[in-house]
């Protein structure tokens, strides 16, 4: 088998030296313009040019859980896309989002800024019963959250394109079911993958459904949110605050009003990173399975966008 790697902004030699150990009888190469035609590739956010001169693959691995980028170039028609369908993210966004909602609920914002003056404040404690989390998106990583959530005793709910089960979740599907969704949730948590369907799907008509108070924890992509209605409603009172990983333009530009805004918190696409050894391990076996001619988890439906 011919392996080809092709990831930009990646430090290449230690990915070859890993995918070489778990897989000693393949032809594992760093890709460069011109090169050898490839069975199979491994890819981060790889050129066009890549894809003209590869038409031949079979399958393609993306090293990350989000493949909208991927998918907005002509790939080989012929070639199974498949993404990473954990490999060691699911636990650290259940760690970032639970973090986000902990912090919010517990007015921990309000306390350090307290502290940074010199006072030591009181404040009521609050009750779970009234913050309960609605998580958009119940893949593999959403229903990690939602359990991570549980333990801590929030309420949860869950909304869904098609109709899902989810022990301690209360779920909700589909157009008909996405008003109720919103109307029954005071914590937002955006885990969907970006389709033409979800893009811009946090706007001003949606985001004022949510309980008066409401929170908007964006970890899936910049544009699910309409940030300028995201902060109008932030300066009405309407939403209480919002903790955002990743935005339409990354870096996110220096001028932009999230930076500064007293309800926003920023953090730098950082919410669940690619595990090198987690996703060498996963990529190897599903290489595996596919040679066998068996089924694998996470290949992409191209009419779905994921």
């Amino acid at each position: 088998m011919r392996i080809t790697f092709c990831c930009t902004d990646t430090a290449s030699e230690p990915w070859l030296q890993g995918l070489r150990a778990a897989l000693p009888d393949a032809q594992i190469t760093l890709w460069s313009a011109g090169a050898p035609a490839a069975d199979c590739a491994v890819v981060w956010a790889p050129s066009q040019q890549f894809f003209d001169e590869q038409p031949q693959l079979q399958a393609v691995f993306n090293i990350g859980a989000g493949v909208d980028a991927l998918l907005k170039l002509q790939l080989p028609p012929n070639a199974k896309i498949v993404r990473l369908d954990d490999a060691g993210m699911s636990v650290q966004m259940a760690e970032y989002v639970c973090h986000a909602v902990i912090r919010h609920f517990r007015e921990f914002d309000g306390y350090e800024a307290d502290t940074r003056q010199g006072k030591w404040s009181f404040r009521k404690p609050r009750a779970r019963a009234d913050f309960p989390v609605g998580i958009m998106g119940l893949g593999v990583l959403g229903e990690r959250v939602a359990r991570a959530l549980s333990q801590f005793e929030f309420p949860v709910n869950g909304w869904s394109r098609s109709p899902k089960a989810a022990e301690g979740v209360r779920c909700f599907s589909g157009a008909d079911g996405f008003k109720d969704f919103l109307a029954a949730s005071r914590v937002l948590v955006c885990l969907l993958p970006l389709t033409a369907d979800t893009r811009d799907i946090m706007n001003r008509k949606t985001l004022s459904q949510l309980q008066p108070g409401g929170y908007v924890i964006n970890v899936a992509r910049g544009a699910h949110l309409v940030d300028e209605d995201l902060l109008a409603l932030l300066d009405s009172g309407h939403l209480g605050g919002a903790t955002l990983d990743v935005f339409r333009s990354e870096p996110l530009p220096a001028e932009h009003p999230f930076w500064k805004h007293p309800k926003v918190t920023v953090t730098p696409h950082t919410s669940a990173r690619t595990l090198r050894s987690e996703s060498i391990a996963q990529i190897a076996g599903k290489l595996a399975a596919l040679q066998r001619g068996e089924a694998v988890a996470g290949v992409v439906d191209r009419g779905q966008g994921y």
